[in-house]
C-alpha cells in the first residue's frame, strides 16, 4: 500500500507518493492534514473510494481555482486519470516524472474528452499523433540531438516542436545532414504550412517538393526571399506552381526591402496603371453586365404580359363579360365596337384603352388610375415595377374624350419597353414617313386614327398637360402655342372644333420632355 499525496500550490493540484511514514486513515473523515493545502490517502483507499475521492478533488479544484494538474510519479497517472474523469473543470495535465508515456496512459487520456493538453517527457510517435486526432496537443520535454543547421536554425530540440511546427526556413543548397533532418522532419510532422528558402536554387526548390509529395503534405507555400530578375527564372517558377497546383504547393517571391526600393516606383506606376486598367474595365464590363440583364427581365416582363394578354383576348367570351360588368351603353350614341377591350377588364378594370405607334415597340393597352403617380410604379398586372406602365390622365374621360387626352410612360431607352422607343419620332426618318404620322389609340367605344402635327423636345412644364377649356380663344391659343414648338412643320390644320391626343415621356434627361400631339382624324 502506497501513500498518495495530494498538494495545492499556485493554483496547481500536485499528485504524488509520499515518502514519509505518516499514518493514513482508514476513512475520509479522519484523513491526516498534513497543513491546509497538503492530504494524504493511500492509493488502495482512493480505488475503493473513487467517487468520494472524486467529488472531493472537485471541490478543491472549484475552491482553489485551480486549472492545472500535475503528477510527479508516472506510475500515478492512470489513478489520477481515474479521479479526473468525474471531473470537468480540468483540461491541463503535467506528468513531470523523465519517463516514456506508456500506451495505457495514453488510452486513458483519449476517453477523457475534457483535457486538451498533456505535458511529458517524451512520446512515441504513433501515440502523439492518437492524441493529436483526439484534438490533445503534446508538450515534450526530452532533448533530441540534431547536428545539422537545419534543425538547431528552427529550435527543432523536441519531439513535440517537429510535430506541431507550421513554419521553417531552409538554407539552399542544401547540406546533406539538412537533406536528411529535413526528411525525418517531414515524415513526423503534420502541420507544416510555410518554407522560407533563402535564395534561388533549382535542385534545392525541387528537393523540398518531391519531399512535401512523398509525404503527402498539402497547403504549403514556399516562401523565396531573392530578387529575381531573369525572365526564364520567373517562368520556371510559374510553371513550377502550374505543375504543383493540384498538391496546393505554390512558390512565391519575397524581395529586400533594398530591391524593392530601388524599383518601387517604376513598378507602382505600372501596378497603378495595371489597377486602374482593371478597375474601368470592371466598372465598364458591370454597368453593361447590369444594363443587359435588368434590359433582358423587363423586355421578358413585358412579353409575357403582352402574350398572356392575347390568350386572354382569344378564349374569353366578350359578350359575358359586356353583360355580367354591364358595359352596353344606355344612349344610343355609344356603341361596343372593340369588344376585345371588355375581355382585358377581366385582368385589369382600369384598362381604357390601347394605343399604337407605328415603326416603334408602343402596342400596349392604356390603363388609368386614380392619379398619375400610380402606374409609374406597377405594371398592367397591378403588381410592382420600375418599368411601370402606359396610363391616361387621370382627369380624362375615355367615353366622352376630353379636348386633350394625355398619355405618359417611362422612357425604358436601353430595353425598348413602355415609351422607350419614343425617342425615334424626334428624328426625320421618322417623322419623315407618312405612315409614321398616324397613331391607332382605339377605346371601348371607339376605334381612331389621330395625325402628327407637332413634335417637340421642352424643359419640364405643364402648359401642354391642359386637359379641358373654358373658352375656344384659350383652346386656340393653346393649339397655337404647341403647334409652333413643332420641330417639323407637318402643315396640318388644328382648330377649336378638334380634340386633340398628347403622348408625354422624359427625353435625354430627367429634366426635359419628349411630346408629341395629334389630332383625331375619323372614330368608328
Amino acid at each position: 500500500m502506497k501513500k498518495v499525496l495530494i498538494t495545492i500550490e499556485n493554483n496547481n493540484l500536485t499528485f504524488s507518493y509520499k515518502k514519509s511514514h505518516s499514518k493514513i486513515s482508514n476513512d475520509l473523515i479522519n484523513t491526516n492534514i498534513i497543513s491546509d493545502n497538503e492530504l494524504i490517502f493511500s492509493d488502495e483507499y482512493i480505488k475503493e473510494n473513487l467517487k468520494i475521492i472524486s467529488t472531493f478533488v472537485k471541490e478543491l479544484i472549484i475552491q482553489y481555482n485551480i486549472n492545472q494538474v500535475n503528477i510527479k510519479n508516472i506510475e500515478l497517472t492512470i489513478l489520477v486519470l481515474d479521479i479526473l474523469n468525474r471531473v470537468d473543470t480540468i483540461n491541463c495535465l503535467n506528468i513531470s516524472d523523465d519517463e516514456t508515456i506508456t500506451y495505457a496512459i495514453c488510452e486513458k487520456l483519449i476517453k477523457i474528452k475534457k483535457i486538451t493538453s498533456l505535458s511529458c517527457y517524451n512520446i512515441p510517435t504513433f501515440m502523439l499523433e492518437l492524441l493529436d486526432q483526439n484534438n490533445i496537443k503534446v508538450v515534450s520535454r526530452s532533448e533530441i540531438l540534431f547536428t545539422s543547421s537545419f534543425m538547431q536554425g528552427n529550435n527543432l530540440s523536441q519531439f513535440s516542436k517537429i510535430y506541431y511546427k507550421m513554419s521553417v526556413r531552409l538554407e539552399l543548397p542544401i547540406s546533406k545532414e539538412d537533406e536528411e533532418d529535413f526528411i525525418t522532419f517531414c515524415k513526423i510532422n503534420h502541420y507544416l504550412k510555410t518554407i522560407h528558402i533563402n535564395i534561388f536554387n533549382k535542385d534545392g526548390i525541387e528537393f523540398i517538393i518531391n519531399i512535401l509529395r512523398k509525404n503527402k503534405i498539402k497547403n504549403v507555400k514556399i516562401l523565396l526571399h531573392d530578387n529575381i530578375t531573369k525572365e526564364s527564372n520567373a517562368e520556371y517558377l510559374k510553371n513550377l506552381n502550374k505543375k504543383h497546383a493540384k498538391d496546393k504547393i505554390s512558390i512565391k517571391l519575397v524581395y529586400s526591402d533594398n530591391y524593392l526600393e530601388n524599383n518601387i516606383f517604376n513598378q507602382l506606376i505600372v501596378n497603378t496603371l495595371k489597377i486602374c486598367g482593371v478597375i474601368i474595365a470592371s466598372l465598364v464590363l458591370s454597368v453593361i453586365g447590369y444594363l443587359a440583364f435588368n434590359n433582358h427581365i423587363s423586355m421578358k416582363q413585358v412579353t409575357e404580359i403582352k402574350n398572356d394578354l392575347d390568350k386572354v383576348i382569344e378564349e374569353t367570351n366578350p359578350e359575358e363579360v359586356i353583360e355580367e360588368l354591364e358595359l352596353e351603353p344606355e344612349t344610343e350614341e355609344l356603341k361596343i365596337v372593340n369588344d376585345y377591350l371588355a375581355t382585358l377588364l377581366t385582368v385589369n378594370p382600369d384598362t381604357v384603352g390601347w394605343l399604337k405607334v407605328n415603326n416603334t415597340n408602343i402596342d400596349y393597352p392604356v390603363v388609368q388610375g386614380k392619379d398619375n403617380k400610380e402606374y409609374l410604379e406597377y405594371d398592367y398586372n397591378r403588381e410592382k415595377n420600375r418599368d411601370g406602365w402606359i396610363y391616361m390622365d387621370y382627369r380624362n374621360d375615355s367615353v366622352n374624350l376630353s379636348k386633350n387626352t394625355i398619355i405618359y410612360g417611362h422612357n425604358r431607352y436601353y430595353s425598348g419597353v413602355m415609351f422607350g422607343t419614343l425617342y425615334k419620332t424626334a428624328y426625320k426618318s421618322w417623322y419623315g414617313n407618312p405612315e409614321n404620322q398616324i397613331i391607332k389609340f382605339d377605346t371601348l367605344y371607339g376605334t381612331m386614327e389621330w395625325q402628327i402635327f407637332s413634335i417637340y423636345k421642352i424643359d419640364v412644364t405643364t402648359d401642354y398637360l391642359k386637359v379641358n377649356f373654358s373658352e375656344d380663344a384659350i383652346w386656340a391659343e393653346f393649339l397655337n402655342m404647341i403647334t409652333e414648338r413643332s420641330i417639323y412643320d407637318f402643315n396640318i390644320e388644328v382648330g377649336v372644333t378638334d380634340k386633340i391626343l398628347t403622348l408625354s415621356t422624359c427625353s435625354s434627361t430627367r429634366n426635359q420632355r419628349l411630346v408629341i400631339h395629334a389630332k383625331l382624324l375619323n372614330k368608328e
